[in-house]
């Protein structure tokens, strides 16, 4: 007998490792998760925003911990591995969302900046899912893998917006999401992305204030920013049972910027 939505949706007993969950999107996919039943355990580098997350989340009677990593040294990864399944038992669920940006023109963008941004955006993404797919999922033969990409990776962009590492990072993990979907898929874990468009947050701060709110909004048929809430239906239907026959796929919560032929 099929369930019921409610019950597809359910992470009750679940456990789910949110990477970059300290603040902006991470903080908003935690809460969801927890929200939805999930265990939480939220990683970044700085205790202080752990501590106030946690905070947070525990208000909300989510049921969550912290620990401090640096999800661009594979050293840390490790320890945030160990750490992990020593808190939580096993990872059913890893958001994979630590993220970093550097402007730049393509001519003079630092190599230190190139290696810095791939190195968190991609890299990370990397070993920590293969540490928690050898360690949890594979073993448990059931995992859910969230990546955050961006619709920076889908394309170019405007003349003045010069992130070049960053655009080819998100690119990057979109096609690390599909890969990974491919080749894990008979282990029954699921892998996608969700590509968010423009969103006040700390990393955005410097691009809204050069590009400008009205006209970034002016190319998006909804006519918003992406706010604290738009996240968190994605991200549970990928977590869950609801999702369980969706895998290597992306999907833009952009306000429509993507459906846009010519901006």
């Amino acid at each position: 007998m099929a369930r019921s939505i409610n019950a597809l949706f359910d992470l009750s007993g679940k456990t789910a490792l949110v990477t970059g969950g300290s603040r902006g999107l991470g903080l908003q996919m935690a809460e969801a998760l927890g929200e939805a039943g999930a265990r939480i355990l939220v990683t970044a580098r700085k205790e202080d925003e752990l501590t106030q997350a946690v905070t947070h989340l525990k208000s909300r009677n989510i049921e969550a911990d912290w620990v401090a990593a640096d999800c661009a040294d594979p050293a840390s990864i490790k320890k945030l591995c160990d750490t992990a399944i020593s808190r939580l038992g096993h990872v059913d669920i890893l958001v994979n969302n630590a993220g970093a940006a550097w402007g730049a023109p393509a001519e003079d963008h630092p190599l230190e900046a190139w290696d810095k941004v791939m190195n968190l955006n991609i890299r990370g993404y990397f070993l920590l899912s293969q540490m928690i797919g050898k360690l949890c999922m594979i073993p448990r033969h059931s995992g859910r893998i969230i990546n955050l990409a961006s619709i920076a990776g889908l394309g170019g962009n405007p003349e003045d917006m010069q992130t070049i590492a960053y655009n080819t990072s998100k690119g990057a993990v979109l096609n690390f999401t599909r890969a990974l979907a491919a080749e894990w898929g008979h282990h029954n874990i699921t892998v996608n992305a969700i590509c968010p468009g423009f969103f006040p947050s700390r990393m955005t701060k410097g691009t809204l204030e050069h590009m400008g709110v009205d006209r970034l909004i002016a190319g998006a048929p909804l006519k918003r920013l992406g706010d604290d809430e738009d996240l968190k239906g994605l991200c549970v239907l990928f977590a869950s049972d609801a999702g369980k026959h969706i895998t290597g796929q992306w999907m833009a919560v952009d306000g429509g910027v993507t459906a846009v032929v010519a901006g």
